[in-house]
């Protein structure tokens, strides 16, 4: 990698306990040392463990670690880019039923999706509606939300959010 360019956030949400080191180790090698990732365990998984690790490093870094995550299968991961001046937003999900999830992000987090993109669904599925909407909350990651958001919530750590509306 060529330099910081980039930011965000590496949330491990379910990883055996054989794996840990292997994680480590590979965002380590991405960054270039020693992470000091503090695990812990996955109430929703016997034997399995989560963790969350800030990161700085050149903007191909997220993608880059999605592809070795995703390698090893048994892991339930998110990594997100944050959006700033001279890099894209985006996030990558997996799990081990879906798959990756690949989305640009705005700087609110809502996923992008470009105009040829929604064309294309609407030429594929436009005359089915079940399809279209099907296949537009894939593109949205909708279907790995759902599947992570058990896990996201489980460990006793997990930040609680609360959302108020501002105006009416």
């Amino acid at each position: 990698m060529n330099g910081i360019s980039a930011q965000g956030m590496v949330l491990i949400h379910s990883a055996p306990r054989a794996l840990l080191p292997h994680v480590e180790w590979a965002i380590g090698r991405l960054l270039g040392g020693p992470t000091g990732i503090k695990w812990t365990p996955q109430p929703l998984g016997p034997g399995s463990f989560r963790a969350e690790h800030q990161w700085q490093a050149d903007a191909s870094f997220g993608a880059i670690l999605a592809s070795e995550l995703m390698g090893w299968g048994a892991l339930r991961f998110e990594i997100i880019q944050d959006q700033a001046p001279t890099t894209d937003g985006w996030r990558w999900a997996f799990t081990p039923r879906l798959g990756l999830f690949q989305g640009q992000m705005d700087s609110m987090g809502s996923v992008l999706l470009s105009e040829h993109r929604i064309r294309a669904m609407l030429e594929t599925n436009g005359s089915n509606l079940l399809d279209l909407q099907s296949e537009m909350r894939n593109a949205l990651g909708e279907p790995w939300d759902e599947e992570l958001e058990a896990f996201r919530l489980a460990g006793a750590d997990a930040p609680v959010i609360w959302l108020r509306s501002v105006g009416n």
